[in-house]
């Protein structure tokens, strides 16, 4: 990922939201690229919080927006799986949605070559102070978010805490 994007001073959070990482099926990789990644970019950011479809995810979010980050991703549960629910865990804190956000997060992964893309419910939008994005859950999707992320987080950060357009 880029290095230029520059998140000195900036707080984020992730979450990883996925049933199988949770019960250690498989390492959680999404949320340990999105943790790198921000880290590299210079946002203080703990490691990412593991918790299971259902729930689980609604707490963790909570949680983590109590905490009052600049930032907060999630990664997996946007999906068409009966228990892929990260959308519906997020709209109720949402205090105004980004569409657009999550239109080119889409957009990227078909881009990439990956028509499934537009299978991810994934929203983006503000809660208080913080941004709220939802990723895919592989890592790839991560990348492609990424790279959409890093083209317009500064400035959509900046906005968020009251900057000009």
């Amino acid at each position: 990922m880029s290095a230029t994007v520059d998140l000195r001073g900036r707080r984020a959070a992730v979450v990883t939201c996925s049933t199988r990482a949770a019960a250690g099926v498989y390492p959680d990789r999404g949320g340990a690229l999105l943790a790198e990644t921000l880290r590299e970019w210079g946002a203080e950011v703990a490691d990412p919080v593991v918790v299971a479809d259902g729930p689980a995810v609604g707490e963790a979010l909570a949680a983590a927006l109590a905490e009052g980050p600049d930032l907060l991703l999630t990664t997996g549960g946007t999906g068409l799986t009966p228990t892929d629910g990260t959308p519906e865990a997020t709209r109720p804190l949402l205090e105004r949605e980004v569409p657009g956000l999550a239109e080119a997060l889409r957009a990227r992964g078909v881009a990439q070559g990956v028509p499934t893309a537009v299978l991810s419910r994934g929203l983006a939008g503000v809660a208080g102070r913080t941004l709220v994005v939802n990723l895919p859950g592989s890592s790839g999707g991560v990348r492609d978010a990424l790279a959409v992320l890093a083209e317009v987080l500064g400035h959509a950060l900046d906005q968020v805490h009251g900057g000009d357009h």
